[in-house]
């Protein structure tokens, strides 16, 4: 490299004055000498504070030699140095502290390494660096490098082009050249979080008296089990117990600022509790007929035209899946929908003002309800042909289109979309033992959570273009019974109660890999 700079009172015969021996023995040399070089010297490493003892050196070449690690802090205490030269060197990363302290550092030339990235901001204690050379380094244009290329739009530092050497897309363009929004730095994880130690067979967060619970179903602890969200702590809390020997769904609803939770049970009948806020203990509000929901499997609250119901699948051969309405003081049988057809999930949905109720079975293809109202029921609308045996229905929207996720425990399960008359399959999941499926959008990402009793839970994200859910994570949760999403303050969480193990609570976070 032909050097063309100034260098003060520091002479060309002086460039080159050994610094080996101020290496091996720190104090062994003039403090006061404003050069040092080190070239051809059989140093690997140079350790933090090495230099401590020059304050006055403006000038330092440490070219040619097999350097392959530089400590956070090796130029400390050199406030005065002007120049540092760190060519023809192994150096195959830098710490983002490497040249923390150089306030006088206006020419740094770190050209001829084997750079293959470089830490974010690590350029940003030089306040008056003037010119950068990074020529000859193999760096790879991926993300960690794109706040280089935003660096370098900004920065009036004089940087000799560098070009990348991969990956492929990007060999031998000019890194100052690469345009941003060819860099996809976004992406996400679901972490564990919070392991609850109990099985469970299904949860749901709500409100009440602005604080965040969730209710679950803990038939091995024979209650409905309601924790309590501490946003100090941001940790799900204990807070109460209903009584519950057989519970499969404890579904939580807030009615006029009253909280009621309605307890289904297999056996010994269900019931519906309330919460008193003058004993701060829940109560038993009423039975629910067991001549009517028999084995209930599943329950679904809503609102229609301003009044509460809620309907519960019966999976029992001698059972109907039956809605209720709150009226007054409780809740009161309003239709039987679905007799003799072992009905094991519902989904409601209100789209278009048509409200509408899906119920899934074992023994039949889903069949859809439409509620009228004029006659204030609901009137059965149609089945979901394709799918004869789905043990869950969800649905959701992507754009202006309507899906409906329907599991099965053998074969497929199956995505479907709405195409104004019909539904039309659009994809096929591999999904043996499934019995629990759940599509849910956490700060416009669509995923979905499938689950199986012999492998651990599947999570896909939606591709926008190839209107998919494409495969995006593992997650080991097995034998799943229900998935829940839960945004608790600014915890994004995705609940997995199991019925073989631990329920787990996980964490959805956004990772910028260009930070």
């Amino acid at each position: 490299m032909t050097v063309n700079f100034g260098i003060g009172h520091c002479g060309l015969k002086s460039w080159f004055c050994r610094l080996v021996q101020s290496l091996q023995s720190p104090h062994s040399t003039d403090s006061g000498v404003p050069c040092r070089t080190l070239v051809n010297a059989a140093f690997s490493e140079i350790q933090d504070g090495a230099f401590s003892h020059l304050p006055l050196l403006q000038f330092l070449l440490l070219n040619s030699n097999k350097f392959t690690l530089i400590g956070d802090n090796a130029f400390t205490g050199l406030s005065h140095l002007q120049y540092l030269f760190i060519e023809n060197n192994d150096i195959w990363a830098l710490s983002k502290f490497t040249f923390r302290g150089l306030k006088s550092l206006t020419h740094l030339s770190l050209a001829n390494n084997n750079l293959q990235t470089l830490p974010r901001d690590i350029f940003r204690p030089l306040d008056i660096l003037s010119d950068l050379d990074l020529r000859g380094n193999s760096l790879n244009c991926d993300c960690k490098v794109k706040w280089l290329v935003e660096w370098l739009v900004h920065t009036n530092t004089t940087v000799a082009p560098i070009y990348c050497a991969s990956p492929p897309r990007f060999q031998e363009h000019k890194v100052q050249d690469l345009p941003l929004r060819e860099f996809d730095c976004i992406t996400t994880d679901f972490v564990l979080y919070q392991t609850l130690p109990f099985p469970a067979v299904s949860a749901e967060p709500f409100l009440y008296s602005s604080d965040l619970y969730l209710a679950l179903a803990q038939p091995g602890a024979s209650a409905c089990t309601v924790l309590k969200w501490d946003y100090v702590e941001r940790q799900l809390r204990d807070y109460d117990r209903i009584p519950a020997p057989s519970a499969v769904h404890c579904k939580p609803m807030v009615v006029d600022s009253q909280l009621y939770v309605v307890v289904a049970q297999l056996f010994g009948g269900s019931y519906i509790y309330h919460w008193d806020p003058n004993t701060t203990r829940f109560t038993k509000l009423q039975d629910i007929d067991p001549q009517r929901v028999r084995k209930p499997n599943d329950l679904e609250a809503f609102r229609i035209d301003g009044d509460w119901y809620f309907a519960v699948a019966d999976s029992s051969k001698a059972g109907a899946t039956s809605l209720y309405r709150w009226h007054q003081n409780g809740f009161y049988s309003h239709q039987a929908l679905h007799a003799w057809h072992r009905d094991t999930d519902l989904e409601f949905v209100d789209g278009e003002g048509k409200p509408r109720l899906i119920v899934s079975s074992s023994s039949q293809a889903p069949v859809i309800y439409q509620w009228s109202r004029t006659q204030k029921q609901f009137v059965a609308q149609g089945e979901v042909t394709q799918v004869p045996d789905a043990q869950a229905v969800k649905h959701f929207r992507a754009g202006r289109d309507s899906y409906l996720c329907l599991s099965r425990y053998i074969g497929d399960s199956k995505i479907l979309r709405w195409e104004g008359t019909r539904f039309s399959e659009v994809q096929a999941l591999p999904s043996r033992g499934s019995l629990a499926m759940q599509p849910f959008l956490v700060g416009g990402r669509r995923y979905l959570a499938l689950g199986s009793d012999f492998s651990f839970t599947q999570i896909y994200q939606w591709d926008e273009g190839r209107q998919k859910f494409v495969r995006f994570q593992e997650l080991a949760v097995q034998a799943p019974r229900a998935f829940c999403y839960m945004p608790a303050g600014d915890a994004q969480l995705l609940l997995a109660p199991s019925f073989k193990g631990q329920t787990l609570v996980y964490r959805h976070i956004v990772v910028d890999l260009s930070a």
